[in-house]
């Protein structure tokens, strides 16, 4: 294969893996938070999730307001990526590393969720202010456990709230503080 063939199906592998970390993620954060489960984007994402999450549920139990079918999911499918992305290299990893490499890989992929949701809301409204619509609603139940401790801190300023700004420049220090390897950022 030559390198621009297994550099695209490396991205393309790559892509789609962190995308349905996303989603995953996405789920048990809007578990967590009680967002509207009656949202259209929270039913997408439901029923994104269930095929791999509903037989698990039968066998684990939800430990308070978290899903540890949804966690175990998360784990496995970044686990799966960790020896895809490291087979398509050419590289060996052993489970351990992989564990390790998938635990810090969904701690960046958090980090990034929150960094784009943040973006985006903070986009939304600037162009259509109080407007409501089910990506509004969903991003403003993310974003306000991080924004309400940071607006306690720093209020607005001549109505200006830094507050998205701030927590973004933090969330991209602690990214760079994590050690993962470059294959996988």
């Amino acid at each position: 294969m030559g390198a621009n063939t297994s550099n695209a199906l490396f991205y393309l592998i790559s892509t789609l893996f962190e995308v349905y970390l996303w989603i995953v993620m996405l789920r048990m954060i809007l578990q967590v938070v009680r967002a509207d489960f009656y949202n259209p984007i929270s039913q997408l994402i439901w029923q994104l999730t269930q095929p791999l999450v509903r037989p698990l549920q039968r066998v684990l139990p939800k430990v308070g307001p978290y899903d540890s079918a949804a966690a175990l999911v998360l784990l496995v499918v970044a686990v799966a990526y960790v020896y895809a992305a490291t087979a398509l290299l050419g590289l060996g990893v052993n489970p351990l590393e992989a564990l390790w490499f998938a635990l810090l890989k969904l701690l960046v992929l958090a980090l990034n969720l929150y960094t784009f949701a943040l973006v985006v809301q903070a986009i939304l409204s600037w162009v259509g202010p109080g407007v409501n619509n089910p990506a509004g609603s969903i991003l403003w139940s993310i974003n306000e456990p991080l924004l309400r401790p940071v607006r306690r801190v720093i209020p607005p300023f001549s109505g200006l709230d830094l507050s998205p700004l701030l927590v973004i420049v933090l969330l991209q220090f602690v990214k760079l503080l994590i050690p993962l390897p470059g294959i996988f950022r």
